[in-house]
Parts: structure tokens; sequence; C-alpha cells
């Protein structure tokens, strides 16, 4: 299934064809491929180069992808469990060069992983992003230190069968793609004051 944008204004077509399926195949996704999707995040953009973003890469069939699905709440779980690639997205919180906060580590963690899902489109690979998961449950799991906060799962792997998903998974799998309109999102002057950028 695709559900490319429906917009006036021409982008380039990752971005056009970057959509969030729960509907994923169990075929494996190549490992040349994953090399290229982690590269991508590799070589986002940081604060200060701080370059805070980890990965826990689970591959289903080992103990990484196991811990990782046990993460997830139970909804997520029905579906994540056939992606191929589970990885949860974990961020330093402290600068390493003076262990200061740093006020944006989730920020540029979500620059990283969103490099990874343009790159996964670059290479026929879908993308789930959640926020579904219990980080107290993944520090555990993976025994992870004071400085650094899980804060998301990607799944990854190919498109699959709709129809077996629940009802409910259905119905927003097979939905038009929306968004709110330019009015709501972007501003001149004060907040919430409307740019004549989109204005003929």
């Amino acid at each position: 299934m695709k559900k490319p944008i429906i917009s006036k204004y021409k982008i380039n077509s990752l971005s056009t064809h970057r959509w969030s399926p729960r509907a994923f195949s169990e075929r494996t996704v190549e490992r040349e491929k994953l090399r290229r999707i982690l590269a991508a995040a590799r070589w986002a953009p940081s604060a200060f180069n701080e370059q805070p973003w980890r990965f826990i890469i689970g591959i289903k069939g080992d103990e990484s992808y196991d811990k990782v699905l046990e993460t997830l709440v139970e909804w997520n779980q029905k579906w994540a469990s056939h992606a191929p690639v589970l990885i949860l997205n974990v961020a330093k919180k402290t600068f390493s060069l003076n262990g200061k906060p740093n006020a944006t580590f989730k920020y540029d963690l979500g620059q990283a992983v969103a490099h990874m899902s343009i790159e996964a489109m670059n290479q026929g690979v879908y993308s789930h992003q959640m926020s579904g998961f219990s980080p107290e449950k993944a520090s555990k799991l993976f025994q992870l230190t004071e400085d650094y906060e899980p804060v998301s799962v990607t799944a990854f792997g190919y498109y699959g069968d709709p129809n077996l998903l629940p009802k409910d998974m259905y119905t927003s799998e097979i939905a038009k793609r929306s968004r709110k309109s330019s009015d709501e999102m972007f501003f001149t002057g004060n907040f919430g004051e409307n740019t004549t950028l989109f204005k003929k």
C-alpha cells in the first residue's frame, strides 16, 4: 500500500511517500540496507556535534529484539511483533565535554531517527516510531546508566498484509493521510499570527 501526501507544493519523493504503517511483513531486512539506515542516523546534525543518540538494535530471533518488544505497551506489541527489526532509541542527557545538561538531547535524537526513517524509504523499507513503551522497563532490561534515557522505539521492515491487522488498526491503516492546515502551524510576528507566505 502506498499513501503519498497530497500537497500543492512539490517536495522530495522520499518524504512524499514516507508514512508509518502497522502492517509489517516478517521478511528479513537485508543487513546492508540496515547498515545504510543506521549510517544516516550517524551523520545527523546535533548541538555542538555531541551526537547524543544511541541505538539498541533488535533483529527478530535475537535476545535484544525480545527485550525491546517486551518494553512495548500491549497494543503496540500486537502489530510490532511482526516487524523484523525493533530499535530502542536512547539519548545521552549531558554533554560529554563538561557534564552539563544538554537541553536538546531529545531533539537531536529525533533528528537522527528522522534521518533513519527517510533513508529507510530510500532503501524500500518502512518505519514506525512509537512512544508507547516503558522507559523504566527498557532502562532495567538493558542496564542503562542514569545519564542515558530511552525515548522511543522504531519498527523497521517491509510492508505486509493490512488484512491481518485487528479491525481498529486496519481502519487506521487504510485511512487517508491528513495534516493540520498551514495557518495552524506557521506564523509571522507574534505567535498565532498567520504568515502571508502561503497566501497568493
